[in-house]
């Protein structure tokens, strides 16, 4: 989607945003700005302190729905880009800015828990509240979101919905959009629309999905109410088991999820990703890990279907501690985040990950195609420390596999995202897409995977045109996320 520049100049848009919000409102320090022209706060070359794109003129700190809007009507009447953004914890570049004199719009002072509802089951919060905040606060009633993402004690609400984001215990939970019940949002123009908190309607298409997963390409989200759970975890089993074969561990996944059970984990692991995770007790073989959850008939019926699944395959069980630790340290922080910044720095030593998903009967040639191409067509395969793959995620039709590799870094900082990042990512895209899957399971399209958009959505991708058009004719928000922008 082309786009054209702002009639106004960078002092102009910064006087524009601070003539709404006030200086408390506005951020115009360069390291800041430098910061927050990169979507992720541990690339490369960041670390390095190199800053190749665009720029942003300000960070816009916005403190109600009314103001987003002043903003976005500010923007749409001046073409100038917007970037949303909350929690910063994105990974596919959705956050990059690559239009100059760009408005970054943070939500993150948004940040009041409005209502907590244990009759009706919800939770209504601002885009700012932490993930983990809300855990917490809720928890304390007996109560859980039942969502933890690895980036739960620094992702915030509205990011988790534009994102399309899922937890580590999403089989038995669901998705971002299953918690999901209302939402406000805020459109180009500064329309603020609210989508009503039902059970359920049947007056037209869902609509709350034009929100969900829009990455800021649409529109800016402000407040969330979302499903509550009962908080029990008194009732949860713990299993772990050692497979000789990947694709096997993944059909034990396939049977247990479609005789009917849900555990909140579930998962299988390579030889190789497990390495990383499981030294202690993987024995180069593959890991399985399943946790049942929730009131205690459901957990036993659960932890009984899974000691009978296992009771007829091959299989070497791992002791119920090990799984109960590797459980309670799921999520990183800043603290691991500065670790990656010290590893990179220091060792030279980087990790990416690229998530698809996959019918259930397709898994083992995509796994097998991607390692073998990987292997064989990888320029600096070289330098590859690991290459494995996890399903996290699964559902009746299939599951996720997330693939990780890691390698040693042989070149300038500037040059890695090109020389290791992009045509690993690609690899992974091209094959998933060739094998009928999908080329993202939940980090977003953002700018990294756009060269694809339109294969992937094949003769449904004028929809996704047609949304964009109507809801951002001028093309402000967030150019070159979803949508590929046409220099």
């Amino acid at each position: 989607m082309a786009r054209s520049r702002s009639p106004l100049a960078r002092d102009e848009v910064v006087a524009g945003v601070l003539a709404l919000l006030g200086p408390d409102g506005t951020d115009t320090d360069l390291h800041n700005l430098r910061e927050a022209s990169v979507d992720r706060f541990r690339k490369y070359s960041a670390v390095h302190g190199i800053f190749d794109g665009p720029i942003p003129a300000v960070i816009a700190y916005p403190e109600s729905a009314e103001q987003v809007a002043a903003v976005l009507r500010f923007a749409d009447e001046n073409l100038i880009n917007v970037v949303p953004r909350t929690g910063r914890t994105a990974t596919e570049g959705g956050l990059e800015t690559v239009i100059d004199d760009t408005i970054v719009l943070d939500g993150s002072r948004m940040n009041a828990i409005l209502n907590v509802d244990p009759i009706d089951m919800m939770a209504t919060v601002q885009c700012g509240v932490p993930l983990q905040v809300l855990e917490d606060h809720l928890r304390l009633q007996g109560l859980t979101t039942g969502h933890s993402p690895q980036s739960k004690p620094l992702a915030q609400y509205g990011g988790l919905v534009a994102t399309r984001s899922i937890g580590q215990f999403s089989t038995l939970y669901g998705a971002i959009e299953d918690m999901v019940v209302g939402l406000e949002a805020v459109f180009p123009g500064g329309h603020i629309s609210r989508i009503k908190n039902v059970p359920r309607r049947a007056a037209g298409p869902d609509i709350r999905h034009i929100v969900i997963g829009n990455e800021g390409a649409l529109c800016y989200v402000t407040e969330v109410t979302i499903k509550v759970f009962r908080y029990q975890p008194e009732n949860n089993r713990f299993f772990g088991f050692l497979v000789d074969d990947f694709a096997d561990g993944v059909d034990a996944l396939r049977q247990l999820v479609t005789d009917g059970y849900r555990p909140s984990v579930c998962r299988a692991y390579s030889p190789e990703d497990a390495r990383q995770h499981f030294a202690h007790f993987a024995n180069d073989k593959s890991v399985v890990i399943l946790v049942a959850e929730g009131p205690k008939g459901i957990a036993d019926a659960t932890a009984d279907a899974i000691e009978a699944l296992f009771a007829g395959r091959p299989h070497e069980r791992v002791e119920t501690s090990l799984i109960e630790t590797w459980f309670d340290n799921l999520n990183w922080g800043q603290d691991k985040i500065d670790a990656e910044k010290l590893t990179m720095l220091n060792e030279h030593h980087l990790g990416y990950t690229t998530e698809v998903s996959i019918d259930w009967s397709r898994v083992r040639a995509l796994y097998d195609a991607i390692m073998t191409r990987v292997r064989n067509e990888f320029p600096r395969a070289a330098d590859l420390t690991m290459l494995g793959a996890h399903s996290s995620h699964s559902y009746q039709t299939g599951t996720n596999l997330y693939f990780v590799y890691d390698y040693m870094i042989n070149c300038e900082p500037r040059d890695e995202i090109d020389e290791y990042h992009i045509p690993l990512n690609a690899i992974i895209v091209e094959e998933s897409l060739r094998l009928g899957g999908s080329m993202v399971h939940h980090h977003g399209i953002g700018k990294y995977r756009t060269d694809w958009t339109a294969e992937e959505h094949g003769s449904a991708y004028s929809m996704l045109e047609t949304l964009k058009r109507a809801f951002d004719p001028n093309g402000i928000m967030n150019a070159g996320t979803i949508i590929p922008l046409e220099q």
